[in-house]
């Protein structure tokens, strides 16, 4: 531990701090517009600088390391002269627009210009124009704003791994720009807009949308996949105007991903705001009573067996619960799963479906191997942190495919069966290197768990790393990447009709076995429809609506409270930040109002009920005791990765006008290479 003083107060530190780091540890704020706790140290604005005593001139407390004995005072005459003059010089050339700027009323520099400058400059010049750069339909630029702090710099050459951005020229020509002008190409680039103290990189999709101190924010959990990214949601009256990170260090720490941060148009697109029912092979409004009526006739001249339902990959675990009392209590139907596809799952055992070694263990794996998953795709954050493994580490990755740029080397290897079961037989090289390995992390996707040798797969491998020590109390190697918010949740509350591990559900309405089925904000089912009356609980017109016959407004995930668990099995809150359009209700309501129709009794009183009796049944049924090995039939097939729509993955983003500008210019450059 370092000892040192900073305005006369003693502060201890740990060895490495920075002088700026130690003076935020002793409560003494230290403005800054470079540095950043995520980025590597630039020293670049100068706006940090403090008086240490010995040295002739004050330092850039930001690049100083800290040492034992120091002397600092950050509240000096020179100080205050020295940071007035700073100011006065990054001032110099920036443009008073702040009444039009979208950075205004968050800003940094308007902030410390304020607090540490003055009212007056002697430049008398003309101030610079810069042009302003096209950084694609996400990200406004007005380069002329631009301080050169090179934070976006950093974050996408260190965290984003895409070395888009650069500065040319020098002196008063230097100019941040991407080097061939345009768009960045990573699904993270928007986070470069947090990053920038200035307005020079504002939303674009946002612009003269709204002032910040006119909406209302909510904390709450992102659902656009897997990961349960901590966002605030912005809105103003019952529109979700922006969607923001919020700090959140086990899981996504300050960054989210571009779908999660700009999807939130397609929350006002598409929207289904009342019940509808299809006559002659048109839909027309109706009333919920109506609606209501038509169902629960249809229900009382079907016998239990003849009803299915599915769930969605967007609905909260109170809805999940909700249905599944709904089927097993009301309609006494044994036909519920929340598979829209032909996955092997073996849920004796919670740490058969989760990422066991939790989103912040990868940086401490020594061997990462991804078989049937694109991490990048299916899981951005995740990807992050496989990304800071290697740079932390330099982690060996192998994948069993060729999956493209993942922003970190990887070794390729034949991705087949054959070359799984090499593995588990101690035929291949990539054998050893697991079992010397202190913490190998085998990561296994969706796509993998649907080939015939899913099962095979999965059990053998599990029963490889079992008999080598790799899945133990500190640290289990063998880790699944879920692709939806509610995949682990619905494996949970155990919302899954298998025998010998096929989905029965599935395969019968394939066979089109049913009269009644149920879609719960299921927009993903693929299948042939023959005379089965199809109702249809979701908030948007995607195409679980396109094939229903009755249609009931639900609630999407901004505007009802629900509990999601993400792929790590972390159970988080998410917070009602506006409220459902029109005639829609939340859908755990739709299902309680069904079973009161249909048996004169509500499931549950309340939503606190409700949440209850959820939370016991977890308490009571999640297993976590090992399970039997089971033996499985090998097939020998390729490995692919399933091409995942990543700008179109879910109802919300297909109604996103932003996703969809981004998906038609990732396929222009995929087709022609270029923009143009």
């Amino acid at each position: 531990m370092l000892k040192l003083k900073v305005n006369d107060t003693d502060v201890e530190i740990e060895e490495g701090l920075t002088v700026l780091q130690a003076c935020e540890k002793a409560g003494f704020e230290i403005p800054r517009f470079c540095y950043h706790e995520k980025l590597s140290i630039a020293g670049n604005c100068r706006m940090c600088l403090v008086e240490m005593e010995k040295s002739p001139k004050p330092i850039a407390s930001c690049a100083m390391p800290a040492t034992d004995g120091m002397i600092i005072k950050t509240n000096t005459p020179l100080v205050e002269k020295a940071r007035k003059g700073v100011m006065e010089f990054l001032l110099a050339n920036h443009p008073l627009d702040c009444p039009v700027c979208d950075q205004g009323g968050e800003c940094d520099l308007q902030d410390q210009s304020m607090f540490y400058g003055i009212d007056k400059s002697r430049f008398r010049e003309n101030k610079r124009h810069v042009p302003d750069k096209y950084m694609g339909p996400l990200i406004k630029t007005q380069m002329t704003r631009c301080i050169h702090c090179t934070r976006c710099i950093r974050f996408a050459t260190e965290i984003a791994g895409v070395t888009e951005l650069g500065a040319i020229g020098r002196g008063e020509n230097m100019e941040i720009t991407t080097y061939l002008e345009k768009s960045m190409e990573s699904e993270l680039s928007g986070n470069v807009i947090d990053l920038c103290p200035v307005g020079a990189l504002t939303s674009k999709p946002y612009v003269f949308e709204a002032r910040p101190w006119e909406l209302k924010k909510t904390e709450t959990i992102d659902v656009m996949d897997a990961v349960g990214s901590n966002i605030r949601v912005d809105t103003y009256g019952w529109e979700v105007k922006r969607i923001l990170p919020r700090i959140n260090e086990d899981i996504n720490d300050e960054w989210i991903s571009d779908k999660t941060r700009y999807s939130c148009d397609g929350l006002k697109n598409q929207r289904i705001d009342t019940p509808y029912i299809k006559e002659n092979g048109k839909f027309k409004k109706t009333t919920w009573q109506i609606a209501y009526q038509k169902i629960v006739e249809k229900i009382k001249q079907t016998e239990p067996d003849k009803i299915a339902g599915l769930t969605g990959d967007l609905t909260n675990m109170e809805t999940l619960y909700a249905v599944k009392e709904f089927f097993n209590t009301t309609i006494k139907s044994k036909n519920l799963d929340s598979r829209s596809d032909f996955y092997y799952i073996n849920n004796e055992n919670r740490q058969n479906y989760i990422f066991n070694v939790s989103i912040n263990g990868i940086e401490d794996s020594d061997l990462i191997v991804l078989i049937g998953t694109n991490p990048r795709y299916e899981a951005t954050i995740l990807n992050l942190k496989i990304r800071q493994a290697y740079l932390k580490n330099k982690t060996e990755i192998y994948s069993l495919s060729n999956l493209g740029d993942l922003t970190y080397p990887y070794e390729i290897i034949s991705g087949n069966t054959e070359t799984i079961k090499n593995i588990i037989e101690n035929k291949n090289d990539l054998s050893n290197k697991i079992i010397n390995a202190k913490k190998p992390l085998i990561i296994l996707g969706q796509s993998v768990l649907k080939i015939k040798s899913g099962k095979y797969v999965f059990e053998e491998l599990k029963n490889f790393l079992t008999n080598k020590n790799k899945i133990n109390k500190e640290w289990n190697s063998l880790n699944i990447i879920s692709n939806n918010a509610s995949t682990v949740g619905s494996y949970d509350l155990n919302i899954i009709n298998s025998n010998n591990e096929k989905n029965i559900t599935l395969e019968r309405i394939k066979n089109n076995e049913f009269e009644i089925l149920f879609l719960f904000g299921q927009d993903d089912l693929k299948f042939n429809k023959n005379n089965e009356f199809i109702i249809y609980i979701g908030s948007h017109g995607d195409k679980g609506a396109e094939m229903a016959d009755v249609i009931l407004p639900g609630a999407a995930y901004t505007e009802q409270d629900g509990y999601y668990t993400n792929l790590e099995g972390r159970i988080q809150k998410a917070y009602q930040a506006s409220y459902p359009p029109g005639e829609s209700k939340e859908d755990w309501v739709i299902v309680n109002e069904l079973s009161n129709l249909l048996k004169r009794k509500k499931l549950y009183k309340n939503k606190s009920e409700l949440i209850d009796l959820m939370f016991n049944y977890l308490k009571n049924n999640i297993k976590n005791n090992d399970s039997n090995y089971l033996e499985s039939i090998f097939f020998n097939e390729k490995i692919s990765v399933e091409d995942i729509d990543y700008y179109y993955s879910n109802v919300v983003s297909r109604s996103s006008r932003t996703m969809s500008e981004c998906r038609n210019q990732k396929m222009k450059i995929q087709v022609t290479g270029t923009e143009g």
